[in-house]
């Protein structure tokens, strides 16, 4: 994909359904700050790809690694939510081995997390035929111990970048959606979410390819 081009998610599904390599499981991750659009990019490619190029493509989010809400209470992190130890890195990477060794036909679980139940849903997908994992999360390209070893599971990695000002609107949006009053989504945001996105953009440089929403279609950016 060319810096500079402005492509429909057909044409990535397109891109991405010619990485098969045949009997295998190809993992692609999509990184980027929350809020920045990862999980609609994620379905709708996986969408398209299944739809329109006949390849089985399932979504494997890191969200469902989050820690319980009985964890973090226990621990006194519940308002640390998001940050990278208040998920079981371990448990991702294992299961992204996992993923990643599993014959296609064997059945491999995966966790989602559930934003009404406000905690992780085990064993909610079932991975067995799909020859493509989309793997969405904030922190896939994290400098840090546990989750370096995270991109050594995945073949490929594109981040998905935002304005501030996106990411900031879209994460009030959220917060006041699930619950909280405008006074608690900004200290959520000012606290936690806005420190956790400028942590997350020191990583887009070890992405293989970056990537901008525009008007529903997506700028390959340049990687730097």
């Amino acid at each position: 994909m060319r810096a500079g081009s402005e492509v429909p998610v057909a044409e990535l599904a397109g891109w991405v359904s010619t990485r098969v390599p045949g009997n295998c499981r190809y993992i692609l991750g999509i990184a980027g700050p929350p809020a920045a659009g990862k999980s609609t990019l994620a379905q709708n490619l996986a969408a398209a790809i299944t739809a329109a190029h006949g390849v089985g493509a399932e979504i494997a989010p890191m969200d469902g690694f989050h820690r319980t809400s009985a964890e973090l209470d226990a621990a006194g992190a519940r308002h640390r939510k998001g940050q990278p130890d208040t998920f079981d890195v371990s448990g991702f990477v294992a299961r992204l081995k996992l993923l990643r060794e599993a014959p296609l036909g064997e059945h491999v679980p995966w966790p989602i997390y559930d934003r009404e139940l406000h905690d992780p849903v085990p064993d909610a997908i079932t991975f067995a035929d799909q020859q493509i994992a989309v793997v969405e999360g904030n922190y896939l390209l994290l400098d840090q111990p546990g989750w370096v070893e995270v991109r050594s599971q995945l073949d490929e990695v594109w981040y998905l970048d935002a304005d501030d000002t996106v990411i900031e609107q879209r994460l009030t949006d959220r917060h006041l959606l699930a619950g909280k009053t405008a006074e608690q989504a900004h200290t959520k945001i000012t606290d936690s979410d806005l420190p956790n996105a400028r942590l997350i953009a020191h990583t887009r440089g070890h992405a293989d390819t970056v990537l901008r929403e525009t008007s529903g279609n997506y700028l390959i950016c340049e990687v730097r």
